[in-house]
């Protein structure tokens, strides 16, 4: 399971590069995708997106184009199934919330049941 730092440069890459399973990106690009509250530095998203090719979303490969850093990334079979994960998650989440609140009421009728009965 990704963290929320890691879940957000994921979702960036996955919408860069879920067309053709391949992009040329460069740090000020998906920077710009990031949401501006956290204030993500070059440095924690290029270490981000070295823990996420480690976990095999992408492969990931540094290059230089006239003196800019830029990533080519392409993505592997998580990395195609990490929108999927994410909305299976939010419905697992959503499922869980139900259960805990039917079981709440539930619960709190027997009591009502019970006390009208003693």
């Amino acid at each position: 399971m990704l963290s929320r730092r890691e879940s957000e440069v994921m979702s960036a890459v996955y919408t860069l590069c879920r067309d053709g399973g391949v992009c040329l990106i460069s740090p000020a690009e998906l920077l710009s995708l990031l949401p501006p509250k956290k204030k993500y530095t070059e440095e924690q998203v290029e270490k981000i997106l070295g823990e996420l090719a480690l976990d095999d979303y992408f492969q990931l490969l540094s290059s230089e184009r006239k003196g800019e850093k830029m990533y080519v990334i392409s993505l592997h079979a998580s990395g195609y199934a990490f929108q999927r994960c994410n909305v299976q998650q939010k419905r697992d989440l959503v499922l869980k919330l139900g259960w805990a609140i039917a079981s709440a009421v539930i619960a709190f009728l027997v009591g009502v049941i019970l006390k009208s009965i003693f």
